[in-house]
C-alpha cells in the first residue's frame, strides 16, 4: 500500500512538472544566468579597450543595458512558459487592483531613474571620470560608473556615493572637467604692514611661474603687451594683512591641490629668508574699569 502511494506521489509530481514544463523554466532560469554572466564578461575585455572617457561612458551604460536586457527576457520567457505561472498572473492581475496600483506608482520611479541615465548618456552633462561636485549635498568625487538605476561617485576617500539618475539629472553640478579642463587658481597671501610689498610680489610671481604645473594662458596680445604668466596685485588692506592675490593657470583639476601646497611651502620658505612676515591677527582691547 504505502509502495502506491509513494507511487501515486511520484507520478503527480512528474505529472505536474511535465505538465506545467517546470524543467524548461528552470533550464531557461540557468541558461539566463549564463549568458548574462557570458555577456557581461565579454563586455568588460572590450571595455578595457576602449580610450577615450567618451567612449567609455557610452560602452559601459550600453553593457548595463544588455545585461538588464538578458535579465528581462530571459525571466519573461520562463515565466510565459509554465502555464500555472500565467493563470496565476491573470488571477493577480484580476483581482488586485490595489496591489497593481502601489506597484505601478515605485515602477515610476524606477523608469525615471532609466530615462535620466539615457539623458545623461544623451547630453552628457558629466562623463565617466569627470571630477563633479553637487551643489545641494556638497558631495565632490569622480564619477565612477553610470548604471540604469543610478550614478556611482568615488569621492576623494575612496568612499562610494550612490546617487539615483533621476535626482542627479536634476542637481546644479560643478563640473571640473566638462569642455574646457584648464583652471584658474587663486592664492591669496597675507603679509605684515611693515614688509617689502614689491619683493612679496616678485617672490610669489617667480615660484608661481615656475611651478611645473603652471600653464600659460596668455593670449599673443597679453604677450604683446608683456602680461606675466601670474598675474599677481595687491587685493585688500585688512584689519591686520596685506592681501596679495595670484592667478595661476593649471591643466586640469587634478594638479591644483598637489600645486597650491607646494606654493604655500615654497613662498613660506623665501618670506622668511627675506624678512617679510605672514601676520598673526591683531586685537586691541579696551578694559574698563568699574568706580
Amino acid at each position: 500500500m504505502e509502495d502506491i502511494i509513494k507511487l501515486m506521489t511520484f507520478t503527480n509530481i512528474k505529472n505536474f512538472v511535465i505538465d506545467n514544463h517546470l524543467i524548461g523554466f528552470v533550464l531557461t532560469i540557468i541558461i539566463t544566468f549564463i549568458v548574462a554572466k557570458f555577456v557581461k564578461k565579454m563586455l568588460e575585455r572590450g571595455l578595457a579597450k576602449v580610450i577615450t572617457p567618451e567612449e567609455r561612458t557610452n560602452y559601459q551604460f550600453f553593457r548595463h543595458v544588455l545585461v538588464a536586457l538578458v535579465y528581462i527576457v530571459g525571466f519573461t520567457a520562463a515565466i510565459y512558459n509554465v502555464p500555472a505561472f500565467k493563470a496565476v498572473g491573470a488571477t493577480v492581475l484580476a483581482g488586485a487592483g490595489v496591489f497593481a496600483l502601489a506597484i505601478s506608482f515605485a515602477s515610476q520611479q524606477a523608469l525615471s531613474n532609466i530615462v535620466s541615465g539615457v539623458f545623461i548618456i544623451i547630453f552628457k552633462p558629466f562623463k565617466i571620470g569627470d571630477r563633479i561636485t553637487l551643489k545641494s549635498s556638497g558631495n565632490d568625487g569622480i564619477i565612477e560608473d553610470i548604471t540604469l538605476r543610478h550614478t556611482v561617485i568615488r569621492n576623494y576617500e575612496n568612499r562610494r556615493v550612490i546617487v539615483p539618475n533621476s535626482i542627479i539629472s536634476n542637481e546644479t553640478i560643478t563640473n571640473s572637467d566638462y569642455g574646457d579642463p584648464r583652471v584658474c587658481k587663486h592664492l591669496v597671501i597675507g603679509i605684515g604692514y611693515d614688509s617689502d610689498i614689491n619683493l612679496a610680489k616678485k617672490i610669489i610671481n617667480e615660484d608661481c611661474e615656475n611651478h611645473p604645473f603652471s600653464i600659460d594662458n596668455r593670449t599673443e596680445l597679453d604677450r604683446q603687451n608683456n602680461v606675466p604668466k601670474v598675474v599677481v596685485r595687491v587685493m585688500q588692506l585688512g584689519e591686520s594683512s596685506v592681501d596679495i592675490k595670484a592667478w595661476i593657470w593649471v591643466s586640469d583639476q587634478s594638479k591644483v591641490l598637489e600645486m597650491v601646497s607646494d606654493l604655500n611651502q615654497s613662498i613660506k620658505k623665501r618670506f622668511d629668508e627675506s624678512g617679510i612676515l605672514i601676520p598673526y591677527p591683531h586685537r586691541t582691547l579696551e578694559i574698563s574699569q568699574a568706580i
